[in-house]
């Protein structure tokens, strides 16, 4: 059996990662949480790990020894790290700085680790350089993405130095049912729910409806991850995305015809970013040819799930 370990297994794309490997045969899975510890299941088992504590990270590889390594693990959201950019700095940087460690002083220090990365690391993108693939610069606009660059740049000096068996990938934007409402889709599909259960103020507040983004199904890019986990060529990145880019008014839009009444929309300043690049598309060519990888799941579905889901959990 291949052991794998998955940190941050309990986060959006955490588990469904973990439950994708578990369809798939001859895997021993582990997966890391920081809060409430999951009933294991019969295809993998969860231990609680604070990533941040050098010690725990060093044990835990000693007695796992995994196999393969999903790093998921981190602060996501470039809203909260504008708000307050030290914890999500300092968390993304140290959790990784230790699972590095842990790995390169073990008795397997070949593991195969995945690294997540982020397309935010791209930021403030030119014109000329859409779509954006691999070699476009970076520059960052929030302490998110700094955190990201940080954490790519460490996997590519772990490899560099200790030739250690790590690959990177910068994925999109991805969505899907089970998403945090501080991400753009969810947020939209959770106001449209509620006001479907009490419609006594029918309005949804938004930000910036001008940005376009690239967003991909969650289900896609965990494939995606695996199909890097076994293709990949350790030291290399590799961006994940749909290859198309979409206005987030004519998401707004797509939602709100999905909803059962009419909606009023409001716009809120708050909830717009201090910088923000007005169109980001993935050039995933590097992915397909190197690994077969193409998302499946259309926009269409993806926002429909996503709603569904918000009209069971409230």
């Amino acid at each position: 059996m291949k052991k794998v370990l998955i940190t941050g297994a309990t986060g959006f794309a955490g588990k469904y990662l973990l439950d994708y490997l578990s369809t798939l045969d001859d895997y021993s899975i582990v997966g890391t949480t920081f809060s409430t510890l999951p009933e294991n299941t019969p295809n993998a088992k969860y231990v609680k790990l604070d990533l941040n504590v050098s010690s725990d990270v060093t044990k835990c590889i000693q007695e796992l020894l995994p196999d393969e390594i999903y790093h998921l693990a981190a602060l996501t959201s470039p809203a909260e790290s504008i708000k307050n950019p030290a914890p999500t700095i300092s968390n993304n940087i140290t959790s990784q700085v230790n699972l590095l460690e842990a790995v390169k002083n073990s008795p397997n220090p070949r593991a195969r680790i995945l690294i997540i990365s982020s397309a935010d690391v791209y930021g403030k993108v030119a014109e000329s350089d859409i779509p954006i693939d691999e070699s476009t610069p970076l520059m960052p606009l929030n302490p998110y993405a700094i955190s990201k660059i940080s954490q790519d740049f460490l996997a590519l000096q772990y490899f560099l130095a200790y030739e250690m068996n790590i690959i990177r990938v910068r994925p999109f934007n991805h969505i899907g049912p089970g998403q945090e409402p501080k991400f753009v889709v969810p947020a939209f599909a959770r106001q449209i729910a509620q006001i479907e259960k009490d419609p006594s103020r029918a309005v949804i507040k938004v930000g910036n409806l001008d940005a376009k983004k690239d967003f991909s199904d969650v289900r896609d890019i965990v494939i995606g991850y695996h199909m890097l986990m076994q293709k990949g060529r350790p030291g290399e990145v590799y961006n994940m995305g749909s290859g198309r880019s979409i206005k987030i008014a004519d998401i707004l839009g797509k939602l709100l015809a999905m909803a059962r009444l009419e909606i009023v929309v409001e716009k809120d300043s708050s909830l717009f970013r201090p910088l923000e690049t007005p169109d980001f598309v993935c050039d995933s060519t590097k992915m397909l040819t190197e690994t077969g990888w193409t998302p499946k799941i259309s926009l269409d579905q993806s926002l429909k799930d996503t709603l569904d889901y918000w009209r069971k959990v409230l």
